[in-house]
């Protein structure tokens, strides 16, 4: 192996780093959903707005930020987005308006949802196939790893130097990130061998490519639901201290960070990866089955399947993004990537406010059954079939 092939782990870590710090504020902000509260004094629905508002952000830029990636190549993006990111989170940390603050947060989702994009690129440009599972894998640690970081440093930060300081924090973990993305990331040095065929003409001509983003789309849903109102359960449901809450989640992102590599591995073994994403998905459904049941009757059953659905709703997010990748072919696959987070990013911006509302009404379990719900019909538009017969082909 040649040295410039080695330094594709050096740059899927660079590119891990930078969407890992950039999540700090770009999701991490959930974690402390009940200090929003108290420091704007607003209802749960709002607060769960403020957090989630670089989601607006996101929505609108990840196309862009694809086809500049496609042309530009990863360094620049990451630089810029994860930079401007960093700029937008500080000017939040002074601002004193409720809504001042959502759009200055929804800017930094703009910008620093070039990561979402580029770290994906990284493994579709400089790893080969039986790889990428695993580099894949990897690349997703970046969000539990910047989560985990988020649920121990977030909360305390946040007791001891509210929401403003919150938001120096973020902004000063994604600086950083953007500063090694813009000074060390490469081009990759030669053409990667076995690279996923380009499709002739738009990659959407292939009917399992939506399949994939529809697939996606709907899991989002048990994602947002318990990835946004987790920590809100446990402290109004169970009592939990906000801290103690919040490291709870830290916890079941590292073990989420040892399932999506683990996943990846199974993916790059069997050469598939609808089939293992089907089979996380039944076992999702068990835990949030038993996360309704658990948090109706207000059971320690609940805790468990609050930490175990927090682990396993996410554990196939890399199957499908790699799978909308390799669909795509190398020479699209920063626009289609695009397209895939905005898919997601629109259902998580949907359904952030309704499941506040649904919760506010009807109590959490409710929430966590429309989750369920969405994951059970996502089973039959997992493209299983059109994946076996093209890779038999």
């Amino acid at each position: 192996m040649s040295a410039p092939h080695r330094r594709r782990w050096l740059m899927l870590a660079l590119g891990v780093n930078a969407h890992a710090g950039v999540t700090l504020g770009l999701a991490g902000l959930p974690l402390v959903i009940p200090d929003i509260q108290r420091h704007f004094g607003v209802s749960l629905p709002v607060a769960g707005i403020i957090a989630n508002a670089p989601g607006i952000g996101i929505l609108l830029a990840l196309v862009a930020w694809g086809a500049l990636a496609d042309r530009y190549g990863e360094r620049l993006i990451l630089g810029l987005g994860v930079g401007g990111a960093a700029l937008l989170l500080a000017a939040a940390s002074f601002a004193g308006n409720a809504w001042a603050v959502v759009a200055l947060l929804a800017g930094a989702g703009a910008a620093g949802c070039a990561a979402m994009v580029g770290g994906g690129r990284i493994v579709l440009r400089w790893f080969e196939p039986p790889e990428r599972g695993v580099a894949m894998g990897v690349r997703q640690v970046s969000y539990t790893l910047g989560m985990a970081v988020a649920g121990f440093t977030l909360p305390p930060v946040a007791r001891a130097y509210g929401i403003s300081g919150v938001m120096l924090v973020c902004a000063g973990v994604s600086l950083l990130a953007a500063v090694l993305a813009g000074v060390f990331l490469a081009e990759p040095p030669h053409a990667v061998a076995g690279a996923a065929r380009k499709p002739a003409g738009s990659p959407y001509r292939q009917p399992a490519l939506w399949r994939v983003h529809a697939t996606s789309g709907l899991h989002v849903v048990p994602q947002v639901v318990v990835g946004t109102y987790g920590v809100a359960c446990l402290v109004e449901v169970y009592g939990w201290d906000g801290v103690a809450a919040g490291q709870l989640f830290a916890g079941a992102a590292v073990a989420g960070a040892a399932t999506r590599v683990a996943a990846g591995r199974w993916s790059d073994v069997t050469g598939l990866r609808m089939a293992p994403l089907r089979l996380l998905t039944l076992t999702a459904l068990a835990a949030l089955a038993l996360l309704v049941l658990g948090t109706y009757a207000g059971s320690g059953l609940g805790v468990a399947m609050l930490a175990l659905a927090a682990v396993i709703t996410v554990a196939g997010n890399g199957l499908a993004y790699l799978a909308a990748g390799e669909l795509a072919g190398p020479a699209a696959a920063g626009r289609v990537l695009g397209v895939h987070n905005t898919v997601q990013n629109t259902v998580a911006l949907a359904v952030t406010p309704l499941a506040g509302l649904l919760i506010t009404q009807s109590g959490y379990w409710a929430a966590f059954a429309a989750g369920l719900a969405c994951a059970l019909v996502s089973l039959p538009v997992i493209p299983v079939r059109d994946e076996r017969a093209t890779r038999a082909s």
